[in-house]
């Protein structure tokens, strides 16, 4: 049985509508920001982004096309190969690597190592804490009286 056959990117319902409620989306936030800028509090931040939401909107427009066109030069691709005879799927060397790769030794700075610091002084001074954080929690149980010399098995 043959695989069914892909729709192409500019013939699908919903990544238009994605398009066109999210242009319409910042178009709308660039009206709001300008509303804003023109009130009595408004600012130049408002201004500001009032003159950016609309390059949002251009930008999802834009996304749309350009994967549009990617997908119809990969489209191409797979039928020119697949209609000459003899000739292996081509390889995705222009599209980059298929599976992720392994960063090389070096390429990023080395994690720092957490120092052992064998100070005496300070070992000391964190088992006298320890000690004391015991005989505390001891207190608190024998005054909420849970203190017992029998230990149970269970």
């Amino acid at each position: 049985m043959s695989a069914s056959p892909r729709r192409s990117a500019h013939n699908r319902p919903a990544l238009i509508a994605l398009v066109i409620v999210a242009a319409l989306g910042c178009l709308g936030l660039a009206w709001w920001q300008w509303e804003r800028y023109e009130s009595a509090s408004g600012t130049g931040q408002n201004l500001g982004y009032a003159l950016q939401w609309p390059l949002f909107a251009g930008f999802a427009v834009f996304a749309y096309f350009r994967y549009v066109r990617l997908e119809r030069e990969a489209g191409e691709t797979e039928e020119k190969d697949a209609s000459t005879p003899g000739r292996a799927p081509a390889t995705r060397r222009a599209a980059g690597p298929v599976a992720p790769t392994e960063l090389p030794a070096g390429l990023l700075p080395e994690r720092p190592k957490a120092v052992r610091d064998d100070d005496p002084v300070l070992a000391e001074y964190n088992r006298y804490l320890a000690a004391l954080h015991a005989n505390d929690i001891d207190e608190q149980v024998r005054a909420a009286g849970l203190h017992t010399r029998e230990r149970s098995a269970g």
